[in-house]
């Protein structure tokens, strides 16, 4: 269908004007495109109006480039934060390991101490862990993981890499209870090293020290003196580290000296400890020994050559050591 006479382009109408008009543009066009290539007029226009439109550009751009800027910086934040918390997360890591291994390095040195007690002990020994502590105002007890089935026996002394700990007052079949020694109800016969003092040691009220309340006042007693078991009672074999006297004073009634004492065993710290198996020997005289004949360098030289014929009934020990002798 032919487009009406209203419709169509004034600039390619076919009448003459237009022809001359697109005539004009097309020489118009070739003039600036000669004078662009000869002086490049039409590139300092370009740049000058580009100076003149760019801040129009950048002012358009500005939503989507802070749009961007706000992404990447929240981006960056969230990776700085994910990072940060992962540091802390391997900080704290590694300070537990630290400390796990510093406690276990303290354990090896603990057990290693109590190896060392054990191999320089001639007794037999059975090395014990601490599950339960009552550590009350009157009451000093730990509880052992070993019991009947494994051999332990009430009474059974009780010591650690340091000294005394305390003595087994209650077996169960798979657990021991250990009274310690700074119980208020303990007393542990105990020699002065210096002097040789004997007496006996009790557990404090306070429960973390000893008390010798029966000192005699000509006895001297320094601060600094160690006391070890007597082994009087034959419960505590002898020489085993007690405490060490840290006061003296006057007691109440005035007849007396009172010394306390810190206990030389880790009271609060053990976590492994050694059962003595071993008691020491009973208290009193030794029983006398069997007879085994006259001593060897009495007895009389062997003869190859005569034998001489004794009776049994002539065989005393006067006339046995009289033969005996040689001139």
């Amino acid at each position: 269908m032919a487009l009406a006479r209203e419709e169509s382009s004034p600039l390619f109408a076919g009448t003459v004007a237009g022809t001359l008009k697109l005539i004009f543009y097309l020489a118009l066009a070739l003039v600036l495109m000669v004078l662009d290539h000869r002086n490049g007029w039409i590139w300092r226009v370009r740049s000058s109006a580009a100076i003149v439109v760019e801040p129009l550009y950048r002012l358009a751009g500005l939503p989507a480039a802070g749009m961007r800027t706000l992404s990447v910086a929240f981006a960056d934040r969230k990776a700085l934060t994910d990072q940060n918390q992962r540091l802390r997360e391997d900080l704290l890591l590694a300070n537990a390991k630290l400390n796990h291994m510093a406690a276990v390095a303290e354990q090896n040195q603990r057990l290693k101490e109590l190896l060392d007690t054990q191999h320089s002990l001639e007794l037999n020994v059975q090395l014990a862990r601490v599950i339960g502590v009552d550590l009350g105002a009157y009451r000093q007890r730990l509880v052992l993981n070993l019991g009947a089935r494994d051999g332990v026996k009430s009474g059974q002394p009780v010591i650690d890499a340091h000294g005394v700990l305390g003595q087994v007052i209650q077996v169960l079949p798979t657990t021991s209870v250990v009274m310690l020694i700074t119980d208020a109800d303990q007393a542990l016969p105990v020699v002065i090293e210096r002097t040789g003092m004997r007496t006996v040691a009790y557990g404090s009220r306070e429960g973390d020290e000893l008390v010798l309340p029966t000192v005699p006042m000509a006895i001297d007693v320094r601060v600094g003196d160690r006391l070890l078991t007597s082994g009087i009672g034959g419960r505590f074999p002898p020489g085993f580290p007690v405490g060490q006297i840290t006061s003296v004073q006057p007691a109440a009634s005035g007849m007396f000296m009172e010394a306390r004492a810190l206990p030389s065993a880790d009271i609060n710290r053990s976590e492994d400890v050694l059962l003595l198996h071993d008691l020491a020997e009973p208290a009193g005289p030794p029983m006398p020994a069997t007879p085994m004949g006259p001593p060897a360098d009495l007895a009389p030289a062997p003869s190859s050559s005569v034998a001489v014929p004794v009776r049994p009934k002539a065989l005393t020990a006067p006339a046995v050591a009289t033969s005996g002798v040689q001139p």
